[in-house]
């Protein structure tokens, strides 16, 4: 007769864990299709053109180009001696009005000047000009 009810005693708790598994199963299936969101973009919506950064590049030397968000850095590319150069300034940086700081690494010397903070909105085009160094 013990052993009767032991065996009871097991299947109602595995009965038990059984029905705690699948509530467990069904609150995960509920919390992750709620946290899917809509994927659509808003179709009325202006698209945003995308924020830019022009370099006049008037010493002879080649430059590597930065810009800085707070203490992040990001590598935008290389402008080239006395040229002009584009570089796309990635959107994940810029959420509104963001300050911005830029900086010129002149590729075999040792400065790297950084320019003062500017505030870039979504879509502005940005003018860093680098004078003839001596």
């Amino acid at each position: 007769m013990q052993k009767v009810i032991g065996v009871l005693r097991n299947a109602g708790s595995a009965r038990m864990s059984r029905i705690a598994m699948v509530s467990i199963l069904m609150c995960a299936l509920a919390f992750g299709a709620a946290c899917t969101g809509n994927k659509k973009e808003d179709e009325a919506a202006e698209p945003v053109p995308p924020t830019m950064l022009k370099v006049q590049n008037q010493a002879f030397l080649d430059m590597t180009i930065y810009v800085y968000r707070s203490s992040q850095r990001v590598r935008l590319g290389i402008a080239n001696g006395n040229s002009t150069s584009r570089f796309v300034i990635p959107s994940n940086l810029i959420f509104g009005s963001t300050p911005l700081r830029f900086q010129a690494d002149p590729i075999g010397r040792n400065r790297a000047p950084v320019s003062q903070e500017i505030t870039v909105s979504p879509g502005d085009e940005v003018l860093l000009t680098i004078p003839p160094t001596a």
